[in-house]
């Protein structure tokens, strides 16, 4: 057996290859230490030494990296990149004058449409947008605001927090984190419960004050529709998208722990939130749920006021989420804005309209998209018995009555939109709605309906405008019998028919002789097809009506040229306004 496969005979080795070159580099350095340093000493400077040296490799293979990127991709990776920036920020600020003066300052032989075209690539190149959120914002803002918005969303908002008023005040509160080494002020006039801080040398979110649940951290934009709702002492309340309870929190303390809130959310996993912030701030009014917002009137009604947060794209948060520049697009903002129909139609019919101190629905979101706020609004106000009320807020822009080809109604300027650059908060929008009926409307909308879908603005054509001008002189009534008078003004005579309905609900029509009936109307005269029989004192003949079947028209068959079909009563016609005179009827 070799002497390196014996197992009893055990070889020390010697110092490998790495230990070899760290003991030169402590004999090199060994040279320049002192005999006073100490072990430790010289075992730190080592250590540094050693750390200088792969700082150096690292270097070395980063310019590598780098050469490498030069060769394959060009000379921009080389730092010529923010030089580059530097003039596309200025050739923005250029395009941007030059279209509030277009007329002095426009060149020769080129539009406004190429200008627009360059500062919209300009400004998807400066800010990392994608051009769909680019067009939006566009259409939203002036140009001369549209820059001072991209840089607002650049810049992180303000740390707020908001004082548990049951469990301090807010001026206790304000004491004992100054003394913690904490720098804020108040919110503002419009809050007496929020602090802003600017800079702390404890976590904000681990000192003692917070564990005790004397404050929570809050965007200053989620106090408004809070502040909107006002929430009154023993009422019922329901905050149909509670997560992560900031909010709901701040409605109980408004109430003082009386009545109670109804926590609902549809993400299960997010509620783990609103239960620890309910327990930590001392809240005791509040059931906690889970249940997807749209089937909520099924499971519990009758609330005094109805929060609703509803979930949205996020264009007014991008400083939170920087990743909204480039993930959202049309189809998203559409979906979104189907969900918010759907939520706020579920949260109106949760409000009981005959509450003696409610009856109120708060809508927000944190999206700065027409489509998602006005559009919503505009939807429920034409599908619900609601209208829109002051929302309290004594600052904030007025909402859109008109958004480039759309037409919204006139008290949509009540509702509240917020911006991070004109008021340092995150972009928000709050509307206040007061229900005045518990009835879900059925009948068709009137005429100054828009349409609900946004390709289509066209009002809705109101049923008095199809009709001919021969029906509008024609008054139809349907008695409880089922059977049809229609009043023709033919010589101050008044004419009856009925008609004979068979056992498949359809209508018999007794036909006598085939002669033309001219009859005069509101001075036209109006050839009939048919002549019926009718007895000496100009009554038609009576026939067997058959109760609970469906009434429908049936005329006999004759050709008739085009201008005189044009007189007669369709199929259809006739089904609506028989169907909307049994409804009368029945109210």
């Amino acid at each position: 057996m070799g002497r390196k496969l014996d197992p009893s005979k055990k070889l020390k080795k010697g110092p490998g290859k790495k230990a070899r070159k760290q003991q030169g580099a402590e004999t090199e350095l060994a040279k320049f230490i002192t005999d006073e340093d100490t072990g430790s000493k010289r075992l730190s400077i080592s250590v540094k030494f050693l750390s200088f040296k792969a700082a150096n490799m690292q270097k070395k293979f980063f310019d590598f990296l780098q050469t490498i990127k030069t060769y394959f991709f060009g000379p921009h990776f080389l730092g010529l990149l923010p030089l580059d920036l530097k003039a596309i920020y200025q050739r923005i600020k250029d395009n941007i004058d030059l279209l509030c003066n277009f007329s002095t300052k426009r060149e020769e032989g080129k539009d406004r449409a190429d200008y627009i075209s360059l500062l919209k690539k300009d400004l998807c190149t400066y800010y990392s947008y994608n051009e769909f959120l680019i067009e939006k914002f566009m259409d939203l803002f002036p140009l001369s605001e549209l820059v001072d918005f991209l840089e607002a969303n650049e810049i992180h908002r303000p740390v707020t927090i908001r004082t548990n008023t049951l469990k301090t005040r807010r001026r206790d509160l304000a004491q004992a984190l100054i003394n913690r080494g904490v720098n804020l002020d108040p919110l503002g006039k419009w809050s007496k419960v929020g602090l802003v801080i600017y800079d702390s040398s404890v976590p904000v979110g681990a000192t003692p004050e917070y564990l005790a649940g004397h404050y929570m951290l809050q965007g200053a934009s989620s106090f408004l529709p809070v502040m909107a709702l006002s929430p009154q002492e023993g009422e019922l309340v329901l905050d149909m998208s509670s997560a992560p309870g900031g909010k709901t929190t701040y409605i109980a303390q408004l109430m003082r722990n009386t009545g109670v809130i109804v926590a609902n959310d549809a993400n299960a996993e997010r509620l783990k939130s609103v239960v620890g912030n309910i327990h930590r701030l001392g809240v005791t009014n509040t059931v906690v749920c889970n249940y997807d917002g749209r089937e909520f009137p099924k499971v519990m009604g009758g609330f005094d006021r109805v929060l609703l947060d509803a979930p949205c794209s996020g264009t007014g948060v991008i400083a939170k989420d920087p990743a909204v520049k480039t993930s959202k697009d049309e189809v998203d903002i559409n979906r979104c804005a189907h969900l918010q129909k759907e939520l706020i139609l579920s949260a109106i019919d949760s409000v009981n309209a005959d509450s003696p101190s409610g009856g109120y629905l708060v809508y927000c979101t944190c999206s700065i998209t027409v489509e998602e706020n006005e559009w919503v609004v505009d939807y429920a106000l034409k599908k619900r018995n609601v209208k829109l009320v002051p929302t309290g807020l004594d600052f904030g822009k007025e909402g859109f009555t008109n958004f480039k080809k759309f037409r919204f109604h006139p008290t949509l300027r009540l509702t509240r939109r917020f911006y991070p650059h004109s008021h340092n908060m995150d972009g928000f929008f709050v509307a206040k709605l007061k229900k005045f009926s518990n009835i879900i409307p059925t009948a068709p909308p009137g005429n100054d309906e828009k349409a609900e879908a946004p390709e289509t603005t066209a009002a809705t054509e109101a049923p008095e405008e199809k009709r001919s001008k021969s029906d509008k002189t024609k008054k139809t009534v349907l008695n409880k019998a089922g059977s049809l008078k229609q009043e023709n003004k033919a010589n101050g005579t008044v004419v009856t028919k009925k008609a004979n309905i068979n056992s498949q609900g359809k209508k018999e029509l007794h036909t006598g002789s085939k002669k033309a009936k001219v009859a005069k109307m509101d001075g036209e005269t109006v050839k009939g097809t048919e002549a019926r029989k009718t007895t000496d004192d100009g009554k038609a003949s009576k026939a067997d009506t058959k109760e609970g079947t469906r009434f429908e028209k049936k005329q006999a068959k004759k050709r008739k040229t085009p201008m005189k079909a044009k007189n007669r009563m369709g199929k259809n016609k006739f089904n609506k306004l028989k169907h909307m005179l049994q409804k009368q009827n029945a109210e």
